[in-house]
This record gives structure tokens, sequence and C-alpha cells, in this order.
């Protein structure tokens, strides 16, 4: 909470409880029977957690970037792939309420931000993760209509939820061929793959979306014609500082059972927590998690205000937060011996639930790339 307003120190504590009583109890048997938490994550809704920084006249709840850095890392305290998925709506949100006209505005967001509905993003496809200018889904002009063909691959939420924010290509190859359609769950010729199995993130269905001459209203096209790729990358700046705040939840709940099982497990007639080498571990990984958690609020400030060097810094968190974050879990895992291998023990499902964050909202070898572009271009 160093450096937090009141306001802020309010909104944790919020989403702290939230994580600690409705969340951390039931995150293990989400993971086992891939449980979708529909029910919970409308209670979180209703505390102003489906729309954070969404406008308030369509039911947002207008907080800044950082603020929703800090409820994210609270809510991935009780459940990570819960509170990832969580992120993406929000993101998918943000978008038809910074993009769309005022009648799309009042016709998607409030049941959106009510979790009522549930959105998902639809960018990467089979052949274009990184590359996701090259990519192929198309969507013909036929007078007032656009006819939509194609697949998306990966997708959180697939098939279960209600509303598909889609980039797809309107015009010729690059990125300025790319727009936005926001499709609905019923469109004739919309369909889905099988639920994908995943090592972590089980709480959440994954998916292929289907498009089979869909046709979709152009009063559905978020901006305008050619426009897509630029929402899709302004969406992902977001996107990134919220799957860093994520990583961040996970890795301080790992940092805390790491805590107490070197205070309760004895080896050689004492507690682990008189080793020396175990002693410095833990603090390497606190000054880990601090340097993360600033980075992350330093780019989420800057994205805020609308800085110029906003994308850059938001790669550069993504890429730190989630990759020091995977290694403090993993070695608290370490810490538990093998305790930490077994499903009883919830430190090894934050491993499995975080190891994905280095992988989504482009690789953090693309934040690389951004980042030397950048520095070189000078």
């Amino acid at each position: 909470s160093t450096g937090l307003t009141e306001d802020q120190k309010e909104f944790q504590k919020v989403a702290l409880d939230f994580a600690t009583k409705e969340m951390a109890p039931y995150m293990a048997e989400w993971d086992e029977k891939e449980i979708f938490p529909v029910e919970t994550m409308r209670k979180a809704a209703q505390l102003g957690f489906g729309g954070i920084y969404v406008k308030p006249d369509v039911g947002g709840s207008g907080l800044s970037r950082l603020d929703t850095s800090i409820i994210f890392e609270a809510l991935s305290t009780g459940c990570t792939s819960t509170t990832a998925y969580m992120s993406i709506h929000n993101m998918c949100v943000w978008m038809i309420d910074t993009f769309g006209s005022e009648e799309q505005r009042r016709r998607f967001c409030p049941s959106l931000c009510s979790m009522e509905k549930f959105a998902s993003y639809c960018l990467t496809e089979p052949g274009s993760g990184s590359d996701a200018a090259s990519l192929l889904t198309s969507a013909q002009r036929k007078g007032d209509t656009y006819v939509l063909n194609g697949s998306k691959a990966f997708i959180s939420g697939g098939g279960d939820t209600d509303v598909y924010v889609v980039m797809c290509r309107t015009g010729g190859p690059g990125p300025k061929g790319i727009s936005c359609l926001v499709l609905e769950k019923g469109t004739p010729g919309l369909s889905f793959g099988k639920k994908e199995k995943k090592v972590g993130w089980n709480s959440q269905p994954t998916r292929a979306v289907i498009f089979e001459d869909c046709v979709v209203p152009v009063g559905n096209r978020l901006g305008a014609e050619g426009q897509g790729f630029s929402i899709a990358m302004q969406g992902l700046n977001g996107g990134r500082i919220n799957i860093a705040s994520c990583s961040l939840g996970a890795a301080h709940a790992s940092v805390l059972l790491a805590q107490e099982h070197l205070t309760v497990r004895k080896q050689f007639g004492e507690p682990l927590a008189n080793n020396q080498y175990l002693q410095f571990r833990l603090a390497e990984m606190a000054t880990r998690l601090v340097a993360a958690r600033l980075m992350v609020r330093n780019a989420a400030r800057a994205l805020q205000d609308g800085r110029e060097d906003a994308a850059v810094l938001c790669s550069m968190a993504k890429l730190f937060a989630t990759d020091e974050c995977f290694g403090i879990c993993n070695q608290a895992l370490q810490m538990h011996g093998g305790y930490g291998y077994l499903k009883d023990y919830a430190v090894q499902q934050f491993v499995r639930d975080i190891r994905v964050h280095q992988i989504l909202e482009g690789t953090n070898e693309v934040m690389r790339m951004i980042v030397a572009r950048n520095l070189l271009q000078g």
C-alpha cells in the first residue's frame, strides 16, 4: 500500500477481502473441475470490477489505470486464472466504451459492466500470433453488412461468452487493412472449437472461434474501417498492465505461502526459516516482487496520463513483471520441496496459472522487440 491514496487503499482492501472470501477457498476446485465461476464474477461486478476503467455513464467505475492495476493484483491473490479472464473482459468493454459510438456504448457496455454478459477478445489466429498484422479472417462489405469468414485461436471465454470483439481484414494486407467488429453469440455461422485442455488457466474456457459467412451489421463496427489494428494495440497496452498486475498477485500470494512453509516445516531438527540460504532466497523474492510492482505502477500512470513513452513502458513492465513473478512462484514451489508438487498445496497452481502470462498479450520476445525498436529509433 506504500504510496497509495486513501481511496486506492480502500479499493485494495475491498478486492483483497473479496479474493480471500469469494475466490481463494474455491480456486483449487475451479481448476480441477474446470469451472467458469460466472456467479462469483457477477458478485465482483457488483463491487464495480466488471468495467473498472469504463466511463460511469454506461455502468463503469471510471477508475484510473493505476487503480485497476491495484485491484487486479489484489484479486489475483485469490485466483489468478479467474482474475486474468476478468482483465480481458475489462479490456473488451473499455474498447467498446472508448471507440464505439454512443449507440454502441449504450447497447453493449451496461450489461458487460454488470457481467450479466461476458466478452472475449479475438485477435490471435492459428497462423498469426506474434505477427498479428498478418491475420486472415476477412469481412467483406455487402451493403450495410459485413460477411465474416475465418477463425481465431486460443480465445479466453470462447463459447461461454456473449460478445466477441473481432479483428478482421476489410482491406489490403498489413495493419491498415484491419477493422474491428463486435459480434454477438447466436449470430448464424458463429461456432466454436473443442474446449482446450490447458496446463493452467483452467477456471476459464479456451476455444477456437469460427466464422462461416457470419452476417454482421456495419453498425457493429468499432471506429472507422482500417482502424482495427490501432484499436487492438491500444487495448493491449492496458491488457499488458492488467496481466502484469495478475502476475504480481500470484507472486505476492506465493511469497506468503513460502514464508509460512519456512516457519512451520522442520528439517535437521530446526525450522527451515533458520536456514540462511533460504532466508536470502526469500529476501530476493520479496525484493523482485517490489521492483516489479513499482515498474507496473509506473507504466500504469504513464498510460493513464497519455504519455508518449506509455506503450514502451507497458511492454517493459509486462516483460519484467511476468518473468520475475514466474520466477518468484517457481522458487516458492521449490521451497516447499516435494509438497510443492502436490495439488493439495496452492503454490503449484500459481505456478501453472502464471506461466502463460509470459506468452499472451504479446509474448515476452515481442516485448523485447518493442523496447529494442524504441531504443534504436532514438
